[in-house]
């Protein structure tokens, strides 16, 4: 008997690009596709992060002394202004990983205040969005007159 007679040929998975992301029909949001695609994403971004900290680490460690005062406070400006990058990404990281969770719940791509979708194209721009653009501007809006 012919071992392959009942096989199914079965297609491999091909992972969705941007382009194709952008032409899927909006009654496919959020689908297991899109799904994967942005939780690659996320992990690229929570990887390339935790390099550039590793490297920092390693940079401020290097650190030697520089007799020439004026040559001693570049370094120290560089180092804190690099400092405040890895501050900035520290906090990104914490938002790339409520993304992650958002993705295994469920909830990714949905606003937290309306339910509404987020849209593709404001999820490709900024993957860790948990916002319509409508619904940002408003708590933007609110920031500014309540000085929040």
């Amino acid at each position: 008997m012919n071992a392959n007679r009942n096989t199914v040929k079965v297609e491999a998975s091909v992972p969705l690009t941007e382009a194709a992301l952008k032409k899927m029909p909006a009654s496919q949001y959020m689908n297991e596709e899109q799904m994967a695609y942005f939780r690659t994403q996320l992990r690229t971004m929570q990887q390339e992060i935790l390099e550039n900290a590793s490297h920092t680490s390693e940079h401020l460690r290097e650190h030697v002394a520089e007799p020439d005062v004026a040559d001693q406070a570049t370094i120290e400006e560089e180092n804190a202004l690099e400092l405040r990058t890895r501050d900035r990404e520290r906090k990104l990281l914490r938002k790339i990983e409520e993304a992650l969770k958002r993705i295994d719940d469920g909830s990714y791509g949905y606003c937290e205040e309306t339910g509404e979708a987020i849209g593709i194209l404001r999820l490709l721009a900024r993957p860790t969005a948990t916002l319509t653009v409508e619904a940002q501007s408003r708590r933007e809006q609110k920031q500014k007159l309540f000085g929040r």
